[in-house]
Formats: structure tokens, C-alpha cells, sequence
């Protein structure tokens, strides 16, 4: 708390003066009160990327919580939704306990307007609404990596099969076919399209693989198709990126919660570098709310960008 004092104000106790006490920063209060108002003016915004995520669970009785929970600062929902959120709207979610006890979210109607896939909606067209089956992923490759006519000639194959959405059955898909790894790629593109930064930890997902019929090695799909997800393994934990939304280390459409975390960041760095020091670094009001942030926690040098395919292959079978 004392390593970010633009956020937690320490003072001393008012009986037992050598007792620390702490308390958030005016700062601290007018930023929770700007995620608040987002979490306000979004709610149906959030109750559909949640039905959403439902939609593409194979089983109607309902998501376990303890699966959800993990996701909800990607997906950008407030903190306990199951009683701030769901409750609210009950006609389009429910909580309710499984035959073994388990808290679990469950969709209460099938939605077709939210049964749109994000890479869909990227070909709404005359040619797509006639039945366009092949739908190409947008590719941006690591540097090198895409130029072998061998590459080449493998995406291109694998852009010409059939686009499965997330939100069709497939059960009947053959799991060792080339279809079931597109459906596979379509289900994961689309579930970082729902997170707020369109990234999430690979743990989170890894809890998700019977819901979403996924294969037991399913993460080997980042390194095989590293023209569409970017991991990487800072302080020790993997991260997947859905690379198409950023661009230049930023993300190309920010989520209003996404700049208010921003501004977030931008505070508690301002803490650590002016901690200690004879100065007012707490940014005023008027700062905070047209502050855009240059950086990005995205930025990577082209060198980190390289993915060791040999690391990963034996980090899957882990």
C-alpha cells in the first residue's frame, strides 16, 4: 500500500499515534467511481457476452461459477455479478445448483441475434449472406515466419475449410479432422473477442475444455497459428492475445473499462516513480478524465514476438 501512495493515503491512528493506518486517495475514489458509471452504462452489454459464452457451452444445464469467476476481469463483468448483475435480469440468466450442489450460471433463452461469431460480423455481405461457407481469420505473422511457400501453402488450406461457428453443435465433427482444429480456432478466436483486452490466461481456458468440446491439448493451436494468437510468458504465466485487435502495441477499439484501467496504471506508476519525493504527482480531476495512454502493456519487440515452437510443444504435454 505504501508502494502506490497515489492510490492509499497513510495516516496514523488517532489513539496509538505509531499504528499506520490507510485510506484511498480522493484520486483513488474519483477513478472507482468512473468504473462504476461503465459497469452502469454496460450492463447489457456484459449480460450478453455472457450469454454469449453460454451459448457456446455444449451443456444447457449451466456453467459452474467456479469456471466464470476466473474470467470475469477479462470479460469485464463488476465484482460478484452473480448478485450485482445476474439477478437484475433473470429472464436472460440464472444461478442456480446442479444435481451435485454446484453453483452454476445458466442461460434461460437462446438468443439467434447473439449467435453471430465476431469474425462473421467481419464478412457481413451480400457474399457471406448467400452462404459463404470458407471464412479466412485475419493473419499477422511473426517476422519471417509467413514467407515459406510451405506456410503458405498449409494456411491457405486451412483458410479454404469450412467456417464452423462456436455456437453450432459439433458434436458430429470427426476430432482428428482438419475441421474440428478450425472449429477449434473459431471457438478460441471467438472467446478472446468477448474479453475486454482480447486476451486472457491460458489457465483460464484450460478448466473450459469439456464445456467447449475442446481437444486435451488444445493449446498447441497458439503456436501452430501464430498469425492469429501472440503468447507470452511474462512474470511466469501465459498469456494468449488474439493478435488482429491490437496494432502497434494498442488495441485498435478500446473497451471504455479498458481506458479507465489505463488510467489505473497510469496512477500507480506515477506512485512509484515520484514515491518518496517533495512533489504533487496525484493528477487532477480534469487530467483523469481526457487522459489517453500513449504505451501499451501490449508493446513487444519483434524479438519477443518470435514464438519457440519446441518450448511450447513440451509445455503442452505438461
Amino acid at each position: 500500500m505504501r508502494r502506490y501512495p497515489t492510490l492509499f493515503k497513510e495516516f496514523p491512528h488517532t489513539r496509538y499515534a505509531s499504528l499506520p493506518c490507510f485510506k484511498l486517495t480522493d484520486t483513488a475514489m474519483f477513478l472507482d467511481q468512473q468504473e462504476q458509471n461503465v459497469y452502469e452504462t454496460h450492463e447489457l452489454e456484459c449480460i450478453e457476452r455472457l450469454c454469449k459464452v453460454l451459448m457456446m457451452v455444449k451443456s444447457r444445464d449451466g456453467l459452474p461459477l467456479k469456471y466464470v469467476y476466473p474470467l470475469k476481469w477479462d470479460l469485464g463483468l463488476p465484482f460478484e455479478f452473480h448478485k450485482t448483475l445476474v439477478e437484475k435480469y433473470p429472464e436472460h440468466l440464472r444461478v442456480v445448483k446442479t444435481k451435485n450442489g454446484v453453483l452454476s450460471l445458466r442461460l434461460e433463452q437462446w438468443r439467434d441475434e447473439l449467435a453471430v461469431s465476431a469474425l462473421q460480423k467481419r464478412y457481413e455481405s451480400a457474399e457471406f449472406k448467400r452462404g459463404r461457407e470458407a471464412l479466412s481469420f485475419p493473419m499477422n505473422f511473426p517476422k519471417g515466419y509467413g514467407r515459406e511457400k510451405k506456410v503458405q501453402s498449409w494456411m491457405d488450406c486451412f483458410q479454404k475449410l469450412p467456417y464452423i461457428s462456436p455456437y453450432e453443435d459439433s458434436s458430429k465433427i470427426d476430432p482428428n479432422s482438419d475441421l474440428m482444429e478450425k472449429r477449434v480456432v473459431a471457438v478460441l478466436h471467438e472467446l478472446l473477442s468477448l474479453t475486454i483486452h482480447k486476451k486472457t490466461k491460458r489457465n483460464y481456458l484450460t478448466c473450459l475444455i469439456d464445456e467447449l468440446n475442446l481437444p486435451d491439448k488444445f493449446t498447441r493451436v497458439f503456436t501452430r497459428y501464430p498469425g492469429i494468437f501472440y503468447l507470452s510468458m511474462k512474470c511466469k504465466t501465459t498469456t494468449i492475445t488474439l493478435k488482429e485487435a491490437y496494432e502497434r502495441g494498442k488495441l485498435v477499439d478500446p473497451h471504455p473499462l479498458s481506458r479507465v484501467r489505463d488510467k489505473f496504471y497510469y496512477v500507480m506508476r506515477a506512485g512509484i516513480m515520484y514515491r518518496g519525493k517533495k512533489v504533487d504527482f496525484i493528477p487532477d480531476k480534469d487530467f483523469l478524465v481526457n487522459y489517453k495512454e500513449n504505451g501499451s502493456e501490449q508493446e513487444e519487440s519483434e524479438e519477443e514476438e518470435e514464438v519457440d515452437m519446441e518450448m511450447w510443444s513440451e509445455s503442452d504435454d505438461e
